[in-house]
């Protein structure tokens, strides 16, 4: 029996949109996807901090080592071989993991809740980008405010499961949730024009998962649940839209300033 991946098991809005994806591509995505999983698995899995860290310790090093009898290293280091993924990037998304293998998790600020975005999603729309054969720094940008968007859709949708497990990304009251969605949405928008520079065999996909997810968010507000379908078909809109649109410039620098005063964002394109 086939062995299934990570993606159709866990991401069930990605896997959607996904099927949308040639089926190579999917497959690429697929792999991307199974590394990102293991690394939060690590991080999310019963045991202590201890027992945590340990285990993400050795996968990191294993990585590093090119321990390719593990076959999720093995994929993702093919994918950075093959389509010039900055081994910086992986090193941003491992920093972020290993920031939530801490007993209490609290992040204070703006800044911080957006660098942690950027390092455990971010990341992984950056190296998503460099797949779909995106070439343009400007697009990069906007693959890095798509991971932030979903990102932060995540975390408050996820708040009162966070807390439980102690980890307060934001405050746990409905008003925070509102002003993180609505920052969402100010990167889900960045992240529309940009999506032109992606194939268009490839750019339907993107479009797909772009609604859903956002969809996520608005559900939170509404109180209502919108069928993927219907995403689906709004997304056929985004697609003509697209293709009359003018490209702009990069909406989001002000906030991308606030990641580059730790991580130059440059240096990963």
């Amino acid at each position: 029996m086939e062995k299934k991946s990570f993606l159709s098991i866990y991401a069930k809005s990605f896997n959607w949109a996904g099927f949308f994806l040639p089926k190579e591509t999917y497959l690429k995505c697929s792999n991307l996807y199974d590394f990102c999983r293991t690394l939060d698995n690590i991080a999310d899995d019963e045991g202590t901090i201890n027992v945590k860290l340990r285990r993400f310790l050795n996968f990191k090093n294993n990585f590093i080592n090119k321990e390719f009898q593990n076959s999720i290293i093995k994929n993702m280091w093919v994918l950075m071989d093959e389509y010039n993924i900055s081994t910086k990037i992986v090193e941003d998304l491992f920093d972020g993991v290993e920031s939530d293998i801490q007993n209490e998790i609290r992040l204070n600020s703006k800044k911080e809740l957006l660098i942690y975005s950027y390092r455990v999603a971010g990341t992984v729309g950056l190296m998503m980008a460099k797949i779909l054969n995106v070439t343009s720094s400007n697009s990069f940008k906007s693959a890095i405010d798509l991971g932030i968007a979903m990102q932060l859709t995540n975390i408050s949708r996820d708040v009162i499961e966070d807390s439980k497990n102690k980890r307060f990304y934001i405050k746990h009251n409905f008003e925070t949730i509102k002003e993180t969605l609505a920052t969402a949405d100010l990167f889900y928008d960045s992240s529309f024009s940009s999506i032109k520079d992606i194939p268009l065999t490839l750019r339907f996909s993107i479009l797909v998962a772009r609604r859903v997810y956002r969809q996520i968010g608005r559900d939170i507000i509404k109180k209502q649940t919108i069928q993927k379908i219907l995403q689906t078909i709004l997304s056929i809109f985004d697609l003509v839209k697209l293709s009359l649109i003018k490209k702009h410039n990069h909406l989001r620098d002000k906030e991308h300033k606030l990641i580059c005063e730790e991580i130059n964002l440059n240096e990963r394109f």
